[in-house]
């Protein structure tokens, strides 16, 4: 039942996905027409993700209720495409871009190209790094998200305990962030708190599945206490890997990132034990605040940082405020 559920969500999401890359690529390819004072091209790194997938629909709403047109276009977890698409907004005149990075630093160039024609350009969610002018960002402080999972397990596991590390999307600043936040929250514990395996699992639930079981096989009778994944949906994957050697419910707590509907829906059920909450509709609004400002000119972009939430069983209610758990 819940494989045939799942299954048709991800054929809805795969559908939807496409209208959107469709519409878009149908936007940015008109070259010729001239992008409206009002309309602001948002370049997300991989709409295939749950969390991107929410991002976009923020995006739609808090532009409709501005009176603002966006064109969303899907990197696709590729950074040559990404540049593409960027190019592409530049062709077409855009005059405020949104970018939501797939790599921090490979779209660089085309960002340069951007900012020396006049355009603005806003980091969402996570940053861009080495271009020519500094690239304002607006996210959640993920190296406190990382933290704050690592302290999680110090808390909940005063004798010690050994963790399993699944990273997303190498090279991306929230994976270098969290990744961070994770080992500095851990090491607060001591020398018993110790990583015995960190991988990546590219921010796929397929992956970390195939992840999470080869590491479970390598270790042996030597489980871990917790498996830490960088987003929520390589938490499902883990989920699925532990059920599928096994191992009893909550015998591996698992811990995600991002506060998707589906992981809250899985806390409240007793198989994952946290997440973190980085507030995506505060982040797109902030960002298409910021947008509009600089369209019609009420001053300069300015970088905003918000503080992550640890989302538990106990707090659930606070992160049901911003997602249906179905």
């Amino acid at each position: 039942m819940r494989t045939a559920t799942i299954s048709k969500l991800r054929s809805i999401t795969v559908l939807a996905t496409a209208l959107v890359i469709s519409l878009a690529a149908f936007g940015l390819a008109a070259c010729q027409k001239r992008s409206s004072a009002d309309e602001v091209v948002v370049s997300i790194s991989n709409l295939s993700a749950p969390y991107m997938v929410m991002m976009g629909r923020y995006f739609e709403q808090a532009a409709q209720s501005e009176g603002l047109s966006v064109v969303i276009v899907d990197g696709q977890g590729d950074s040559a495409k990404q540049t593409a698409d960027l190019r592409a907004a530049d062709a077409r005149g855009a005059r405020a871009v949104i970018v939501a990075p797939n790599d921090s630093r490979a779209l660089a160039a085309a960002v340069d190209t951007l900012q020396s024609a006049g355009v603005t350009v806003i980091a969402v969610d996570r940053r861009l790094e080495g271009t020519q002018k500094p690239v304002p960002y607006v996210g959640a402080d993920n190296v406190e998200g990382g933290r704050l999972l690592g302290q999680w397990v110090v808390q909940n596991f005063p004798q010690g305990a050994k963790a399993v590390l699944i990273t997303n999307d190498p090279g991306s600043s929230s994976q270098i962030d969290r990744s961070e936040g994770v080992h500095s929250g851990l090491t607060s514990g001591g020398t018993a708190f110790q990583i015995v395996a960190e991988q990546t699992g590219n921010s796929s639930r397929d992956q970390a599945l195939t992840v999470t079981q080869n590491i479970l096989t390598a270790l042996g009778p030597n489980l871990p206490q917790v498996i830490i994944c960088l987003n929520d949906d390589m938490a499902m994957g883990a989920l699925e890997a532990i059920r599928a050697a096994g191992i009893a419910k909550g015998a591996i707590k698992v811990l995600g990132f991002d506060a998707t509907p589906e992981a809250l829906s899985r806390i409240k059920a007793g198989e994952m034990s946290a997440t973190i909450e980085q507030s995506p509709a505060k982040q797109v609004r902030a960002a298409l605040d910021q947008a509009v400002a600089a369209l019609r000119g009420r001053g300069a972009v300015q970088s905003a940082s918000l503080r992550p939430t640890l989302i538990t069983a106990t707090n659930l209610a606070e992160a049901e405020r911003f997602a249906e758990v179905k």
